[in-house]
């Protein structure tokens, strides 16, 4: 998986007004009435790439969120974190609940300035429980569960249950 890195020192006025007017949207977000069509525009405003039947509960917070692409049918609770310059992808009938933090860009150590950033695959039906954190680069399998408060650092299989910091194998489904 190939590494993209951005120098956050050096970015275009449109990449800097787009930022803006993504923290603004998701303040508005965080400030509407649930369930009432303004609340849904801003929503797929947010995310430009939300499937259908899709649920996002507020408070919200996110970086680059037209990186991230929903399946169908995908549930995520309050206080979600969504850190996606390096780019998300959330498969159909994906459970995640509160306070989780999907994050697939971090600073590099030399030039802090730089994110590096790697993709977050959350494969179907994964439920994540609450609080727990997927780093960049990570593939959740299809059917898997995270334990909540979970760190998840690598890779996590199919069919499997995972808890822990760093996150290790609990069983197979």
């Amino acid at each position: 998986m190939e590494e993209i890195r951005i120098d956050c020192l050096n970015q275009t006025e449109q990449e800097l007004a787009a930022a803006k007017e993504l923290r603004q949207d998701i303040f508005r977000l965080n400030h509407t009435m649930p369930d009432t069509d303004e609340y849904q525009d801003l929503l797929h405003k947010v995310f430009p790439h939300l499937g259908e039947n899709c649920r996002v509960e507020i408070p919200f917070f996110g970086v680059r969120t037209a990186n991230v692409k929903f399946g169908r049918n995908v549930i995520v609770m309050p206080g979600c974190l969504m850190m996606s310059a390096g780019g998300i992808t959330i498969d159909d009938e994906v459970m995640i609940a509160a306070n989780v933090q999907l994050i697939s860009n971090n600073h590099d150590l030399e030039q802090r300035n730089v994110i590096t950033c790697k993709p977050v695959h959350i494969c179907r039906q994964v439920w994540i429980g609450a609080g727990a954190t997927i780093l960049p680069g990570v593939t959740i399998g299809e059917n898997a569960v995270v334990g909540a408060g979970s760190v998840v650092t690598h890779d996590v299989e199919p069919n499997t249950i995972v808890a822990g910091n760093p996150a290790k194998l609990i069983r197979k489904i």
